[in-house]
């Protein structure tokens, strides 16, 4: 495999660096958080944000989903990460504890503003955000609530982003900063997402804790906070 232990072995130059990182870690958080440099903003490089004529590092995103089929979404500490295809089947299984989300509400671990929002996108999606927002009245005089239902939603891992898009000019060149397009696991990954039910919730979170601790160095406590 490309990376291991020490995190401090890669760097991102390019969306091919990104790829091969997000499929070799399993688990790879945008920005820095409380594990000291298990983040793409610490391991980038600075000239690879932003170049003049192409997309950067934040651009790639979409194509990075698009092409490993894999989950991003607010997972960790209320900020961004990649997570792969086969990871995010036991870090759902986990964070779910057994649960559909109907089960989940009906026990009352659900509030009933996340369950509005999570019923449009079960819905309706893939959605996109403005969509969804007008969807659902999410406005000045109308619903309130849509951030934080939907970073809730993301942690618990019933919603995830499947896409970025962007707008196009009259010469189709894309502009501006793309619109998050939100789906259901189930939605995004297909009926195998159902197979994390098969394991139970406690072996998804210990596979996960002892992945985290391998691939980031960190303490078991430190990877566990990181974690809730």
């Amino acid at each position: 495999m490309w990376y291991t232990v020490p995190m401090q072995d890669f760097y991102i130059r390019t969306i091919e660096d990104l790829k091969e990182a997000v499929q070799t870690l399993g688990f790879l958080p945008y920005f820095e958080n409380s594990i000291p440099g298990f983040s793409i903003e610490e391991h980038v490089d600075p000239r690879a944000w932003f170049f003049e004529d192409e997309p950067g590092v934040w651009e790639w995103k979409g194509p990075v989903i698009r092409s490993l089929g894999c989950a991003y979404g607010k997972f960790f500490e209320k900020k961004a990460a990649f997570v792969s295809r086969e990871w995010f089947m036991d870090l759902a299984n986990f964070r779910r504890d057994g649960y559909d989300y109907e089960g989940f509400f009906n026990d009352e671990l659900g509030t009933y503003k996340d369950k509005a929002l999570f019923d449009l996108i079960d819905a309706n999606g893939p959605i996109l955000s403005k969509e969804l927002k007008q969807l659902g009245n999410y406005r000045k005089g109308g619903r309130t609530g849509f951030d934080t239902s939907i970073g809730r939603l993301q942690h618990q891992c019933f919603v995830l982003i499947s896409d970025f898009k962007y707008m196009k000019d009259k010469a189709g060149k894309e502009y501006g900063w793309g619109v998050a397009e939100y789906a259901t696991p189930e939605q995004f990954l297909g009926p195998g997402f159902g197979a994390i039910y098969q394991r139970d919730p406690s072996e998804s979170r210990e596979k996960v804790v002892a992945h985290l601790c391998k691939v980031t160095g960190a303490e078991r406590g430190a990877v566990e906070r990181f974690l809730k």
